[in-house]
């Protein structure tokens, strides 16, 4: 065979082995999380008879700014979620291009809202909606986490027996 084309044969197989790979971008990893409890006493706080709703939808919407080079995007989107057995909701959005985890706690929002009750003795919704949110940040990782204030349902009758203090 040729040396000459046996060359530019081998260049092809070498050539992606020799080429340095470009790291990409960071892209932040976000997670929206919150709970959901039954006011017991429907006094707008979690005490000793409170206790936390597994099985409660709640529907999650979320507006994120994205930087490109020559662009600036805005990704919204809606997601319902039910609680687990400890009453937490959660959202793990695994990786955003364009998406730091700076700008994503500045330029960033969501809010949660219930939607129902897997419980019949308390589904009379409390705090129904929120927006307060703590943005958590980890830079070296790249993750942010939206932690939202507790959302709750109440009974329809209050047992004061429970309730007095």
């Amino acid at each position: 065979m040729n040396p000459i084309i046996l060359f530019f044969i081998s260049a092809l197989f070498f050539k992606p082995i020799a080429s340095k790979a470009v790291p990409p971008k960071p892209s932040a990893q976000i997670t929206v999380m919150g709970f959901v409890y039954c006011d017991i006493c429907s006094n707008n706080t979690f005490s000793r008879n409170s206790y936390f709703l597994t099985g409660a939808d709640v529907r999650i919407d979320c507006k994120f700014k994205a930087s490109w080079p020559k662009t600036r995007e805005q990704i919204t989107f809606s997601v319902n979620r039910t609680t687990n057995k400890h009453g937490v909701y959660k959202l793990d959005i695994p990786s955003v291009d364009g998406i730091a985890c700076a700008e994503a706690a500045i330029a960033s929002s969501c809010q949660a809202t219930l939607m129902r009750s897997s419980i019949k003795s308390c589904n009379v919704p409390g705090y129904k909606s929120t927006t307060d949110e703590i943005a958590i940040k980890a830079k070296q990782a790249n993750l942010c986490i939206f932690s939202l204030n507790a959302l709750s349902f109440r009974p329809s009758k209050i047992d004061l027996t429970l309730c007095r203090k």
